[in-house]
């Protein structure tokens, strides 16, 4: 019987890879979306993946969920907490609004989603929880102090739980993904982004597939030697 894995965020963008991935490794898979139902639906087609709608930034909705798809697949056994949104603007003109929202989706969805499986986890004596950070987090960004705060509050959070579920069996860790060839990324005005790949040694951007394949590494039952680490997958690009 297959290991269960949930993928916050896990229809779209490196979600989406990360969740064929652990599919195609043999993991059965439960993919969190929460905005885009088509992109949902089309994936859910696609993949024979099961989708759930809920909002990460909700802790009852989360407690909810993760019951029901315990209740459909069995017992997690490993969350990659991926789920992220960015709503950029300088300080002085960034609304509460624009802060909160980012720090609840990015950063309160790791407490949620770690909080509703820790239990579980610590009583079967295993676990694998994998957080996505940023390079942004690392270095921070012009623009993202929400984003930059959030994600570098992931890598605070994996080192501080990693010491909790080390003598249970649970190893947290973080990826910490540089430029990633994503929907958001491409949106960027081609002379930004072109002064972007410069920046990075390897040439090139990454693709969410370099990112799942970290996930993959980090969620076996062999790799229980690493816990409380950020694997940086940027390309050679270390601003930090």
């Amino acid at each position: 019987m297959g290991r269960v894995a949930v993928v916050t965020g896990g229809t779209r963008g490196i979600g989406h890879d990360i969740s064929v991935a652990l599919m195609e490794a043999g993991y059965k898979v439960a993919a969190n979306f929460h905005g885009n139902v088509e992109a949902a639906k089309k994936f859910q087609k696609e993949t024979n993946i099961p989708v759930y709608k809920f909002d990460v930034g909700d802790y009852d909705a989360c407690k909810e969920s993760v019951e029901k798809i315990t209740h459909d697949l069995g017992p997690i056994d490993i969350l990659i907490n991926n789920a992220g949104i960015t709503r950029d603007g300088t300080l002085h003109r960034m609304d509460f609004e624009q802060w909160d929202a980012v720090i609840q989706t990015n950063l309160s969805s790791c407490f949620n989603m770690s909080r509703c499986v820790i239990e579980t986890m610590r009583e079967h004596g295993f676990g694998r929880i994998i957080n996505i950070g940023s390079i942004n987090g690392q270095a921070g960004q012009y623009g993202q102090v929400n984003y930059a705060a959030a994600k570098s509050g992931i890598h605070g959070f994996t080192k501080a739980l990693s010491l909790e579920g080390a003598g249970k069996g649970i190893t947290v860790n973080a990826i910490a993904p540089g430029y990633v060839d994503t929907e958001m990324v491409r949106a960027v005005p081609q002379e930004v982004l072109n002064k972007i790949i410069a920046m990075i040694p390897v040439g090139r951007l990454g693709t969410a597939r370099d990112i799942a394949r970290a996930v993959l590494f980090l969620a076996a039952d062999d790799a229980d030697f690493i816990t409380g680490s950020t694997l940086s997958v940027n390309g050679g690009q270390h601003r930090y």
